[in-house]
């Protein structure tokens, strides 16, 4: 008479054979083990995550700090350039001049004003930005710049709102033949004699009336194929 041996894997399935309902407790145990181990692993990461933070704050708050610092310079000489932008549309363009006339007359209060704060900001500029790290000199170049943007927002709303107003009708009309010369004297497609006719005739329009920006007289002159002679350039009256 044989014997049977029983191995353990064989008690084992006899065991399940005979406790099989105990499979689905057992599962949920099992199951809450698992759960309960993720859980664990995810609390411990956070915990190491806030001892990091916790070890290096000042570092960080460090770091943050210059951060922002860099990004207040930025929107500060960002805001610099674009307010000379402005301010170099009209200075450079003869003929948006004569439309607005108020922005580049220095006689006019709210014109003084902004050049004023254009040379306060342009003062408290450094060649090197760095410098401006130093929270006392970028406060006060700050406060330029914004003052520099109020006052220029001032003196465009009152040019735009006067326009020529200031001006007589017939010194209107004086204005409207030069914009109409210079827009020629400006227009690439036009000959090389009839630019340089335009911008003369031009100058003598504004005779006694406007002057017109070194920088935009200039800046047209330059774009006028040809010279067009030093009493020209003057602003002195030509004969054609």
């Amino acid at each position: 008479m044989s014997s049977t041996i029983v191995g353990p894997v064989d008690g084992f399935w006899d065991f399940l054979g005979s406790y099989w309902w105990l499979v689905f407790p057992l599962s949920g145990i099992v199951g809450g083990w698992v759960k309960g181990a993720q859980k664990w692993d995810e609390r411990r990461r956070r915990d190491k995550i806030e001892l990091y933070r916790l070890k290096h704050a000042g570092r960080l708050a460090t770091a943050e700090a210059e951060e922002a610092l860099s990004s207040e310079i930025e929107r500060t000489v960002a805001e610099h350039d674009r307010t000379d932008r402005r301010w170099l549309d009209y200075e450079l363009d003869a003929v948006k001049t004569l439309e607005y006339p108020v922005i580049t007359d220095m006689r006019e209060q709210v014109t003084v004003d902004f050049h004023r704060a254009r040379r306060e900001a342009e003062g408290l500029r450094p060649d090197d930005l760095d410098e401006l790290r130093d929270r006392r000199r970028l406060d006060r170049y700050r406060a330029a710049v914004r003052e520099y943007q109020l006052t220029f927002d001032i003196a465009e709303r009152e040019a735009k709102r006067r326009l020529a107003s200031d001006f007589t009708p017939e010194e209107r009309h004086a204005l409207d033949r030069a914009k109409k010369l210079l827009a020629l004297a400006d227009d690439a497609g036009a000959s090389h004699a009839e630019r340089q006719a335009a911008y003369r005739r031009a100058t003598k329009e504004l005779e006694g009336i406007l002057v017109l920006p070194d920088a935009a007289t200039e800046a047209i002159e330059q774009r006028i194929a040809g010279e067009l002679g030093p009493a020209s350039r003057r602003g002195e009256p030509t004969t054609d």
